[in-house]
């Protein structure tokens, strides 16, 4: 053990001089000299404005006089988050295109003027990338109209970001930061008819494509925000490739028939915000008229995707996680929810998990990466995947579960589905097995969860929850039998006779960064040296 957190101390010693040595590189007069190499070629291709609707939140209309002061790019009060949004100039697509395009591109000139070399913060590769897609995108106001000597310098500053770049981007852990400015080198490419950045951008989608994607087309992060991200970004990309009259890749089209199938099982053949693994609550509709405007239409008829199964009739879903959790470097949003199963009848949620606190520096983001906060088992207070905080932050998994012994039975009148995980074996010596029935002619559910004793170990306590939404009223009746359950169009009664159930207040994370009060169901009990059967039944009154 000493050994190894020497080695550790000696990794972290070593990766810090490493970083800190690059940084002084990256600012030094020798990196400047050598990203500043560009030729003279001129933009070419001018992408629509709207290709890029899918990507863009038209919340409000900026007024580009906001922008027209020197100051705006040399104030350090600013928060990082604002600090973002006015670097990346994402703001530009909401400025009305009868705007000046002087003030536009004085507004451009000043920050090139500031920000010529790099820096740390506004040549970070998520904000240099929006960037450059802004610039490009939006060039009848950035660039058309102006005198040659502004765009020698739109160009060549263009370019020089791109060099950047290049040299950093295969540096990055984050795959999102990988497809951004993927895409950014893409266009540039498209732009400036430069085959070299053209075929470095398609280069680094087909590894993106392959490090990133299972088989069938599904993020290996079992994350469904990344998976729409994704299919926005590869759309964006195959639209400019077409618009310029460039060849569309085989690989691209595939991936994109892949992911859309996908992105139709958990989204659209169901139109619910499923929250499992980094998800939260989401509008998808304006991506959908997208989609429909440029022709793309996806179908899947398939039950599981992804590790997920969704079984859903008229008026019910049905929705469970029965995937392992994914590997470390795919884990930075993963939540330890396996087993856990979301229910909606007639567009309400019955039975659903607590959503997801995105930002990693907040504590309600471990908070909310917990069993706990799922609608399955918990044991001892714990959680069925163990987390470490990487080196960026954010946390990992450590300890990886696999789920097993799955079996879907979806008829007539019946549904089934079943399975387990080992996530508690190492620790605790259980597996827990979850079977979930639904008789449609009873209008009920019945579940049965075992817990599976595989060695010794000390009993603990173990707890089985079931979460609702915010504003969904659970009372229990006097004689603690059964626990009522009022939803805006039906009632629903919850019981589990041979054990204790009771009504707890905890939190729900189903928007953004943000969270509430809910309630949950809970079943408590003791784990034994023998298995053990939990038997509950959720009917409709």
């Amino acid at each position: 053990m000493i050994l190894k957190n020497s080695l550790n101390l000696i990794s972290e010693f070593f990766n810090y001089s490493s970083s800190q040595i690059r940084k002084i590189y990256l600012s030094s007069k020798f990196y400047n000299k050598k990203i500043s190499k560009i030729d003279d070629k001129i933009i070419e291709y001018k992408p629509s404005n709207h290709l890029i609707d899918s990507l863009i939140k038209y919340e409000k209309k900026s007024n580009i006089e906001n922008f027209y002061i020197n100051s705006i790019w040399t104030n350090k009060e600013i928060n990082e988050n604002d600090y973002k949004k006015l670097h990346n100039f994402f703001w530009l697509f909401t400025i009305d295109l009868k705007s000046s395009k002087k003030i536009t591109q004085s507004i451009i000139l000043n920050w090139i003027e500031v920000n010529q070399k790099y820096n740390s913060k506004s040549w970070e590769i998520d904000t240099l990338s929006k960037r450059i897609i802004s610039w490009i995108s939006n060039s009848r106001l950035s660039y058309d109209g102006s005198e040659d000597a502004y765009k020698e310098k739109f160009n060549k500053n263009i370019k020089k970001q791109i060099n950047h770049l290049i040299n950093e981007i295969n540096r990055s852990s984050l795959i999102s930061n990988k497809m951004i400015g993927c895409a950014a080198i893409t266009l540039t490419g498209l732009s400036y008819r430069d085959e070299k950045y053209l075929n470095y951008g398609l280069s680094l989608l087909k590894k993106i494509i392959n490090i990133s994607f299972d088989s069938k087309g599904f993020p290996k992060s079992r994350n469904h925000r990344q998976l729409i991200f994704y299919l926005k970004y590869f759309i964006l990309i195959r639209e400019w490739l077409k618009e310029s009259h460039n060849e569309i890749p085989d690989y691209l089209n595939e991936i994109i028939f892949y992911v859309g199938q996908n992105y139709n099982f958990i989204w659209q053949s169901i139109n619910q915000n499923l929250l499992f693994n980094g998800n939260h609550l989401n509008e998808n509709y304006n991506f959908d008229k997208y989609l429909k405007f440029h022709n793309y239409k996806f179908k899947n008829e398939n039950n599981e995707c992804g590790g997920y199964v969704i079984l859903k009739e008229k008026n019910l879903i049905l929705s469970i996680d029965l995937g392992s959790s994914p590997e470390k470097k795919f884990s930075n949003d993963y939540q330890s929810g396996a087993l856990s199963f979301e229910v909606f009848f007639k567009n309400c949620k019955l039975i659903s998990n607590c959503g997801y606190f995105q930002n990693y520096k907040h504590q309600l983001n471990s908070i909310s990466r917990s069993s706990a906060t799922h609608s399955t088992l918990v044991l001892d207070n714990t959680s069925s995947c163990k987390f470490k905080r990487d080196n960026d932050g954010i946390l990992k998994i450590n300890q990886e579960l696999k789920v097993t012994k799955k079996t879907i039975i979806a008829e007539k009148n019946y549904w089934c589905v079943e399975g387990s995980h080992e996530g508690y074996l190492k620790d605790y010596g259980i597996i827990h097995e979850r079977k979930i029935e639904h008789f449609f002619d009873k209008n009920k559910f019945l579940g049965t969860d075992k817990l599976i004793k595989k060695k010794k170990s000390k009993n603990t306590n173990f707890e089985i929850r079931f979460h609702f939404e915010p504003g969904v009223k659970i009372t229990k009746t006097q004689d603690g039998k059964f626990i009522l359950i009022e939803l805006k169009n039906s009632g629903w009664r919850f019981l589990c006779e041979d054990h204790k159930i009771e009504v707890e207040t905890g939190l729900y994370f189903g928007k953004k960064n943000s969270f509430v009060e809910n309630q949950n169901i809970f079943i408590s009990g003791i784990t034994q040296n023998e298995n053990q059967e939990i038997m509950w039944e959720l009917s409709k009154i």
